[in-house]
């Protein structure tokens, strides 16, 4: 096959982990002032380390620097995960940064929360994002140009509000209706900013390796490089956009499974078909096909490709509302250890927690799930954000002492 009609291959991969709460009862407010279980966040946060981030990040330090620049590919790092490194494991945090010193690794920029409240609240949406470039800048000396948002939730006015922030390409899920016939492969744009490129998920693709690659009933098992490397130049196209989650490699897809086998070959069997590797940033200077046009917020998640993983029950909603009524009393009181921990209870993780779709209830392994049920995880998070309020309101009035 011509190398002109094989796509490059533009990998991305999310890394993130939350903090989870701990089973915060009603006798704790008004006298327990921290939310979070962080024996548990240290206990997972060493587990997805061991079996993905250090072995993982391992590998593709080596991959990159023995093709001598031909393997590259673009990641994001929530804040609330690089918090969690910089607390309980700098030696990650340090494996991360030999990762990008490579020069093979593009870093996007995203809610530095792994937030989804746009909508509801735009300057909050853009002080998260500017926390998360400044936290990018601090560890790695680089400052993100491509954009990417919790749960790869794309539409139109969220891209005309983040192309208006400086970025000129977002991520987005490959949505049939709104490719409508069109291929995933290839570069497009808003139509609200014509200078904001939009990159479209291959999302069957994606979740072959992501997904479905370890299980003998999957009609496509095993998946070997090759048989992975011959689909993905026949998927035709200009671009061809895999993304996944970061802990797909080890934790979801055990090490047993062949994963990193796997990844260690792909380069390899893809520069065997001639076939190249791209990073986000790398892209804007192709032209567009066309116009992806999304009115309504779709993400990567399940069938629907919607936000009722996060949004579709009325526990949710609840949650979601109040947290977001109490925005201009934190912010007025400018004290940033309130406003840090009520940024921390706008994680997509806790609203996802609180659902109960069948098909998302199974998505995240038992042992990273930290309650027995979703109406569990809202009332801990009802409860929490009731002694946030107590110590907000016990800080006297907003103006006291204003002349």
């Amino acid at each position: 096959m011509p190398s002109q009609k094989i796509p490059k291959i533009c990998l991305f991969f999310e890394a993130h982990q939350p903090n989870r709460l701990k089973p915060y009862s009603f006798f704790h407010i008004g006298n327990d002032p921290f939310y979070e279980d962080d024996q548990l966040n240290q206990d997972i946060l060493n587990q997805v380390s061991e079996n993905c981030y250090l072995p993982a990040n391992q590998l593709f330090t080596k991959l990159i620097e023995e093709s001598e620049g031909d393997f590259c590919f673009s990641m994001s790092l929530s804040g609330v995960l690089i918090e969690q490194l910089e607390h309980h494991r700098p030696d990650v945090l340090q494996s991360f940064q030999k990762l990008h010193a490579t020069g093979g690794v593009e870093l996007l920029g995203e809610t530095y929360h792994h937030s989804m409240d746009f909508q509801l609240s735009p300057v909050e949406f853009a002080r998260q994002v500017k926390l998360h470039e400044a936290k990018i800048q601090e560890h790695f000396g680089v400052t993100p140009t491509s954009y990417r948002h919790s749960e790869m939730v794309y539409y139109n006015e969220l891209a005309k509000f983040v192309g208006q922030m400086g970025y000129k390409i977002m991520l987005a899920e490959g949505v049939p209706h709104i490719l409508g016939g069109r291929s995933p492969n290839h570069l497009y744009r808003s139509p609200t900013v014509k200078s904001m490129k939009v990159l479209p998920r291959h999302s069957s693709l994606s979740d072959d390796l992501s997904h479905r690659f370890p299980h003998k009933s999957w009609e496509g098992y095993p998946l070997t490089p090759d048989k992975y490397a011959s689909w993905c130049a026949d998927s035709g196209g200009q671009i061809l956009n895999l993304f996944m989650d970061y802990e797909s490699i080890g934790e979801r897809i055990p090490a047993a499974s062949g994963i990193f086998e796997f990844w260690e070959q792909f380069p390899t069997a893809w520069k065997k078909r001639k076939g190249q590797f791209s990073q986000v940033n790398e892209l804007t200077r192709h032209h567009s096909k066309g116009i992806y046009d999304c009115h309504t917020p779709t993400s990567w998640a399940g069938e629907e490709k919607d936000l009722s993983p996060w949004r579709g029950n009325e526990m949710q909603r609840e949650a979601r509302q109040k947290i977001l009524l109490m925005e201009d009393a934190i912010k007025e009181r400018n004290d940033p250890e309130l406003l840090h921990q009520w940024a921390k209870m706008h994680t997509s993780d806790h609203f996802h927690f609180m659902s109960t779709k069948e098909e998302t209830a199974g998505k995240t392994p038992h042992d990273l799930r930290p309650y027995d049920t979703p109406y569990d995880a809202y009332i801990f998070f009802m409860n929490a954000l009731s002694d946030l309020q107590l110590r907000l309101e016990s800080r006297g009035p907003v103006n006291a002492g204003k002349s």
